[in-house]
């Protein structure tokens, strides 16, 4: 991962996620789809994505049920009007789903013979509604924490973030150059999310109560209710580009946040066969067609 980061440090754009995927190969090309109910002990999957019991332990009618916020661009949003880039939302009359993590999901979705639709959920409600059977996977930009192992499973990592900090642009910590400059400031970030554990890494800062959103986190940024709030590298072109007045500020090896945050899918416990089914249709996935998909859903997203 050394390695890795090394190369996210030399170009802090769009590119980086070619950067990344030819780094991580196949370690990231791997995905898992989960049950709304344990799946029958003599249900098989074969190559096709078929199994004896036609996926029907995963998915019900034909429908697989994807969990997120809608609300987390770019991996994620909700979208008034169709298009050949969303999917329903079940839940939500007239609404679709848009976005990196969409796509994804259309992608796991047509290797099982499945339509996507997504379910609009609360983040920190999308664990308990895996585990009662409201959705079949979750693909919301979630990262495996040994917290989370404890009720759900992940897959390996399908995306892997690098934080930095975001601040206005006439903020007196527009030119930091470590997160350490950042002492006494005070930070914001998502709530249950590493946009929010990260933050503990600044010694002596204001670490303010996490808001739900990364919308919320903007919003409360614009209004100088904070000092910085925490974001996703990967997305610094088009959060930047919505709000001219923000600064979004990334650092170099040793100077930034110490770890990556590796992006995972959550399933239900005890279905390792459709975890290996979900990682081949990800592995047939170029590293060119990720990056494509990600920089298209940056580019689209809304301001």
């Amino acid at each position: 991962m050394t390695d890795q980061r090394n190369a996210l440090s030399k170009q802090r754009t769009h590119a980086t996620r070619r950067d990344f995927l030819k780094l991580s190969g196949a370690a990231v090309g791997a995905l898992a789809l989960t049950a709304c109910g344990p799946a029958p002990e003599d249900a098989t999957i074969d190559e096709s994505g078929e199994s004896d019991s036609k996926v029907g332990s995963f998915a019900s009618e034909g429908t697989l049920r994807v969990g997120m916020e809608a609300a987390y661009a770019p991996y994620n949003w909700q979208a008034s009007e169709q298009s050949e880039t969303t999917i329903p939302i079940e839940n939500v009359n007239g609404g679709y789903a848009d976005g990196y993590d969409v796509q994804i999901a259309k992608e796991i979705a047509k290797g099982l013979g499945l339509e996507p639709v997504a379910v609009k959920l609360e983040w920190d409600g999308l664990i308990e509604a895996l585990g009662q059977g409201k959705i079949d996977v979750i693909i919301a930009g979630m990262t495996a924490t040994p917290e989370r192992e404890q009720s759900i499973d992940f897959t390996d990592p399908y995306y892997v973030g690098v934080y930095g900090l975001m601040v206005q642009k006439d903020s007196k910590y527009a030119n930091a150059t470590s997160i350490q400059d950042f002492a006494g400031a005070a930070v914001l970030g998502q709530k249950d999310t590493k946009l929010d554990e990260v933050i503990d890494e600044i010694k002596d800062v204001n670490h303010l109560s996490p808001v739900p959103t990364v919308p919320d986190q903007i919003s409360n940024l614009l209004s100088g209710a904070c000092d910085a709030i925490t974001f996703d590298e990967g997305n610094i072109n088009a959060l930047t580009e919505a709000h001219p007045e923000l600064k979004g500020i990334v650092f170099e090896e040793g100077k930034g946040f110490s770890e990556e945050v590796p992006v995972n899918i959550g399933i239900s416990k005890g279905h390792e066969d459709v975890v290996t089914k979900m990682n081949e249709i990800l592995k047939g996935i170029t590293d060119d067609d990720r990056e494509e998909i990600w920089n298209a859903a940056v580019k689209r997203q809304p301001a």
